[in-house]
């Protein structure tokens, strides 16, 4: 074959081969196996942690401060049992009793009914709770809603949270009777509310936090209860609370937490038979008044007569001395003796004037035949 058609067919064998080597290599390309996806390993569970304790029930940081009244080393005792006595008056209220302080100790503060400042409030009563490794004393207030109270169960309505006594309806006050003692064949705005208590146990700590304490915070409507205007106790109440530490047998150290006086049904009303006694306390004492001397001894000895009265005579060794006051008299200053007032001497009385005798007659008066 000449060598110019020698070149022609590797030509045209070099152009046939081409197509059929890219179809190869493009069935090639469609035969390659993709390498398999790597293999799925599940994350680990995360590992468990227990939630952390709940902080000790001491104040809310962000509830407002109530008004703080005194300060304990040591907790108020349990609250003591008794039952409530009748309500006296016709929108009277129902303050539950709690536990003072003074500096002799614990004094019981006796449950009593009391007249609301005004119409449309409620009142809150006073708690202990644990601060800063003192008990701290919360007052009570009137305001329109139940604050926070420490979570105590005050028991007649005050269950922990709330109030369940009554209610205010327009502007009368209505009594809640499956709670509050009150005479309905005297008062007519009543109303039966069973309210279910939720702890079962119900126990008589009476102070918020700390070793045994109660575990309460305040709820948000209490919260904002708190933030409310309040209103004091009223004179009332100030002068139950004053007649009720000056009585030495509400004292804890003297009855044991068990007063007799645990509620009356007016406030200072504490030699009444409207009081009612704790269960367990010990029997009622009348309570006898200091004798207080006479205003005249408080400046003269006992033994010295009043002045008006003393005879006129001069002091005599004979003479009494006053006595010495008593070694521990505290109501009296001391006694002075009494100086006897100078009287003037009796004057004599005077004497009836004479009649001076007639004088004599000279003789050359004298008549004729009288003689000499």
């Amino acid at each position: 074959m000449p060598r110019p058609m020698e070149k022609i067919c590797n030509l045209l064998t070099v152009r046939n081969a081409l197509p059929w080597s890219l179809a190869a290599a493009t069935l090639l390309a469609g035969c390659v196996v993709a390498p398999p996806p790597p293999a799925y390993s599940p994350p680990p569970p995360p590992a468990y942690s227990p939630p952390p304790p709940p902080p000790a029930a001491e104040a809310d940081a962000g509830a407002p401060a109530p008004e703080v009244e005194s300060q304990a080393t040591q907790p108020p005792p349990p609250l003591p049992e008794y039952q409530q006595p009748p309500c006296p008056e016709v929108g009277w209220m129902w303050t539950p009793g709690y536990w003072a302080f003074s500096p002799a100790g614990y004094y019981w503060i006796p449950g009593t009914w009391v007249a609301p400042p005004a119409v449309g409030v409620l009142w809150t009563p006073p708690y202990w709770g644990f601060v800063g490794g003192v008990y701290v004393f919360h007052a009570g207030y009137w305001g329109p809603h139940i604050g926070f109270y420490g979570g105590v169960h005050y028991g007649f309505g005050y269950g922990g949270v709330g109030f369940a006594g009554g209610r205010w309806v327009g502007g009368a006050y209505q009594y809640n009777t499956a709670v509050t003692n009150v005479n309905t064949t005297i008062i007519h705005n009543t109303y039966v509310n069973n309210v279910t208590v939720n702890n079962v146990t119900v126990n008589r700590v009476s102070y918020n936090g700390g070793a045994g304490g109660i575990a309460a915070q305040p709820t948000p409507a209490e919260r904002q209860a708190m933030a409310e205007p309040h209103t004091p106790p009223t004179v009332a109440q100030t002068s139950h609370l004053k007649e009720a530490m000056r009585n030495p047998q509400l004292s804890a150290k003297a009855n044991g937490g068990h007063p007799a006086i645990a509620a009356t049904a007016r406030p200072a009303a504490f030699n009444r038979e409207s009081i009612v006694a704790a269960k367990g306390a010990p029997p009622l004492r009348p309570i006898v008044p200091p004798a207080h001397p006479a205003p005249a001894a408080l400046h003269e000895s006992p033994n010295a007569p009043h002045p008006e009265t003393m005879a006129p005579r001069p002091p005599s060794a004979s003479t009494p001395a006053a006595r010495a006051p008593a070694p521990n008299a505290v109501h009296a200053p001391p006694p002075r003796t009494a100086t006897p007032l100078a009287r003037p001497a009796p004057r004599p009385a005077p004497k009836p004037a004479q009649k001076p005798a007639p004088a004599k007659k000279p003789p050359e008066e004298r008549r004729q035949g009288e003689k000499p």
